[in-house]
């Protein structure tokens, strides 16, 4: 360890002696004018700077290397050039007014940033003005409009990120650069972001194991926050937003700024809602909720690298939508507590329907504090990597009248993760990258009622991942190797539910959790190759291996919660699963066309899913939990089958270079989910995403003087009927399709060419269509017996109303 540090140190000594730095001139292309206030930055170092007045741009300590360099500027076509550093560096740019283009740069599942269009896996991208411009209830809502992408949804706070059909723990969510680990194996476990201090969305589509490990076979959602601001700038924003449906409220405070490389970025945000309602329910009772959320970023960035410390908080109260209704009226009921704590039931006080902070006994209370230290060091012309995160979640569901307004779930995780990696220098257009990442888990059940065990995980995988660029042809690939410790831990209980130290002093005593060690180990890896056929046309393949271990639900679950509700029993003796997934995209890029057909095919071995149990006297099998005073629920049992998906996306995107005020963007994405030699009942893998259809047509003005960037736009989202389901047991039912018509409008208001706020309004299912998504949970909630209508319906008509305002402390 001594002779490590003294190495470390030599080369950081070594790192120092350089002062470099880059500058250059941008300009307009047909003008030659220069462009103040385009953005120049290298995510790779977290560097950036603003031109000047003349068009100028300067940034400094910059270590030796060749990095990628992005500049971006509001209407005008993003450009992204390598750029190699010794010393001082000039290189000017010369900026193109907005077309179609795939100029973007990722960092998400690469070695280092890299361009869209080099990148042989499939990612979508979802930008703040994409976020800004559209409407959404939670973090994972805002980019279900992405292609390929969709969401498990119970309430309109509650969503879970589905990418081709797969979701839940095959998903890995990435927030401040370390996976988001809350908790996320049941179906009202959302995710615990603040949407508000998201920048920008990569959605990484097919096996990302290869740099995130067992969890990522379907891929991974990156949420990343702004870039820091270029040295010398304070600025801030405030964010209101409204919205009619559910009476959300919504504020977000920002402030940020960098002197003399010290870096701040601080943020504050609250929102509350009261019920939403559509037009067959009416208000849907109890889905109120509100939430507060707190985040600071201190760092300091220097010639030799940088170091950032990130600190959150995020705290979400709300209800638990039943959909229990009376039997006589159709209208839905709700639990209170009678003489002698006693589980009674009343209809629904519509009073309480457009209440705040209004959380009755049968409600969640989530919280998620996490600390990331990300860190970057020089070593020659490489960089090593040390980013180190801690998660805490408290995830609280009090849903037993009989004990009163307590909490009898009581979820208790903490979480540790870690990621060394060096990235060696570029050299002939070929750059790697080799690491080791994992984290170690340990689970607690506080409460009074136990849905799975408590137990402690354990993982570590080392990887190398390699690209190398030719003429018109990029190759990628990598491996990756991983093994996972999983220990579920005893619990006893008693008759009554209640906790025992062991089950020997109870001659009654309930064995309700039983001890289990699974170990698991697993090869992953790709290989992928974009080719550029033309100017234009481009080709993308990849071929990418997943691994997958069981999580502690689906190996352990055995019990019920007010959440679904639903019995979840687990097997100890579930396999890891292993997947393999081709991908092939063809497309064309032109000044004023955007087109990409991609096609994949991915072969899971050991899917796990959950089954609805028959009873043998015919019907569901339904089971009580003894430790909650809840009514008993139909029994899913977690099993296994060898499974393929097939599908793809189509995106067409118009923006007439003669005509740059013209937007028209279409996507379509389908997947067909079968599970391998199964009769018809059972072919088909249960709530596979039906296919969709996305179309906007959007009118821009760019430039003005009171009013800039200003945009009208209208778009359909159409869902076509899903009838290849789950038939066995009613474990599913077929959906209808259904159509939402959108609108929005808005643009900069400015004064003496500085923006005194920003307005953009959202209209969203116009017509209040009444319908019910195939990957809702509340689809399948209580009938209504006056109308004969099943289950909750989605949120009708809403109209979203956003105020940004800017505040220029310092430019």
């Amino acid at each position: 360890m001594k002779n490590l540090f003294i190495l470390l140190l030599v080369f950081l000594i070594g790192s120092l002696k350089a002062q470099n730095e880059l500058s250059g001139k941008i300009s307009d292309q047909k003008s030659s004018s220069p462009l103040a206030g385009v953005t120049v930055y290298i995510p790779d170092l977290k560097l950036g700077a603003v031109s000047d007045a003349e068009g100028k741009y300067t940034i400094k300590n910059i270590p030796n290397g060749t990095f990628l360099a992005v500049v971006s500027y509001i209407g005008y076509a993003s450009q992204t050039k390598e750029v190699s550093v010794k010393e001082t560096s000039t290189i000017d740019f010369v900026l193109e007014e907005s077309g179609t283009s795939l100029s973007e740069v990722v960092v998400t599942g690469v070695s280092s940033a890299t361009e869209l269009k080099n990148n042989p896996i499939p990612i979508n991208i979802v930008t703040q003005k994409d976020l800004l411009q559209n409407s959404a209830t939670n973090v994972v809502d805002a980019i279900a409009i992405s292609p390929g992408v969709s969401q498990i949804t119970l309430g309109p706070n509650i969503s879970k990120p589905i990418i081709r059909g797969l979701g839940y723990n095959r998903v890995v969510t990435v927030n401040d650069g370390v996976r988001q680990e809350g908790q996320q194996w049941f179906d009202e476990f959302g995710i615990e972001i603040d949407e508000y201090s998201i920048n920008k969305v990569e959605i990484l589509k097919g096996p990302a194991s290869l740099s995130y490990g067992s969890d990522a076979m379907a891929g991974v959602v990156n949420y990343l926050a702004a870039p820091p601001l270029p040295e010398g700038q304070i600025k801030g924003k405030i964010l209101s937003n409204y919205q009619s449906n559910n009476g959300l409220f919504a504020e977000s405070f920002n402030l940020a700024g960098n002197q003399k490389g010290f870096i701040w970025d601080v943020r504050y945000t609250n929102k509350m809602a009261h019920d939403y309602q559509n037009k067959y329910d009416g208000y849907v009772a109890n889905s109120a909720y509100s939430e507060s959320n707190a985040k600071a970023l201190l760092g300091i960035n220097r010639k030799w690298g940088y170091s950032h410390l990130t600190l959150s908080s995020f705290d979400l109260k709300m209800g638990i939508i039943e959909g229990a209704r009376d039997s006589a009226t159709g209208k839905f009921t709700r639990h209170y507590q009678g003489s002698n704590q006693t589980d009674s039931i009343a209809i629904a006080p519509t009073s309480d329907f457009t209440k705040y902070n209004n959380f009755p006994v049968i409600h969640q209370h989530i919280r998620h504090y996490k600390a990331v230290l990300d860190n970057s060091f020089a070593m020659g012309s490489g960089r090593l990597n040390l980013r180190l995160g801690f998660q805490q979640n408290q995830r609280q569901e009090a849903n037993d009248l009989t004990q009163g307004d307590t909490y009898n779930n009581y979820f208790f995780l903490r979480t540790l993760n870690y990621d060394l990696r060096y990235i060696f220098p570029e050299k002939n257009h070929f750059e790697m990258s080799v690491g080791v990442n994992g984290m170690k888990q340990n689970s607690q059940n506080l409460g009074t009622a136990f849905v799975i065990p408590e137990y402690s995980l354990f993982d570590i995988g080392g990887f190398a991942i390699a690209k190398k660029t030719f003429n018109k042809l990029a190759i990628s690939g990598g491996l990756r190797y991983e093994a996972r410790m999983l220990q579920g831990k005893d619990l006893w209980v008693d008759s009554t539910g209640k906790r025992l130290s062991n089950g020997t002093d109870n001659p009654n005593a309930i064995h309700d959790f039983t001890a289990y060690n699974s170990n698991f180990s697993g090869l992953a890896g790709s290989f992928g190759a974009t080719y550029n056929i033309t100017d234009i046309f481009y080709a993308k393949l990849n071929i990418s291996r997943g691994y997958r271990a069981p999580t502690a639900a689906e190996s352990g679950a055995n019990g019920i919660h007010d959440g679904t509700p639903f019995y979840e029993i687990g097997d100890h003796s579930l396999k890891a699963e292993s997947s393999m997934q081709y991908d092939f995209s063809l497309g064309m890029n032109s000044k004023d066309v955007w087109f990409e057909v991609t096609a994949f095919m991915n072969n899971i071995n050991n899917y796990i899913f959950a089954e609805k149990l028959h009873s043998q006297l015919g019907g569901d099998s339904i089971r009580l939990d003894p430790a909650l005073a809840l009514a008993p629920g139909p029994a899913f049992k977690y099993v296994q089958g060898n499974a393929v998906l097939t599908g793809g996306e189509v995106v067409l995107n118009i923006r007439p270079s003669k005509l740059r005020w013209i937007n028209f963007d279409n996507s379509f994405s389908f997947v067909q989910a079968v599970q391998k030699n199964q009769p018809d009942s059972t072919k088909y893998l249960p709530y596979t995403p039906p296919p969709k259809y996305r179309t906007e047509l959007k009118f821009i003005m760019t430039k003005g003087k009171a009013l800039k960037n200003a945009y009208v736009k209208v778009g359909v989202d159409y869902y076509f009927e899903q009838n290849k389901i789950y038939y066995k047991y009613g474990n599913e039912t077929v959906t209808p399709a259904y159509m939402l018509l959108n609108a929005g409008i808005g643009g900069d208001i400015c004064s003496k060419n500085r923006t005194l706020f920003s307005i953009f309004i959202y209209a969203n299912n116009i017509t209040d269509v009444a319908y019910q998504s195939n990957m809702s949970r509340l689809k399948y909630t209580d009938p209504n017996n006056v109308t004969g209508r099943i289950g909750v319906y989605n949120m009708g008509r809403n109209l979203s109303f956003k105020l940004l305002i800017p505040i220029d402390i310092k430019k």
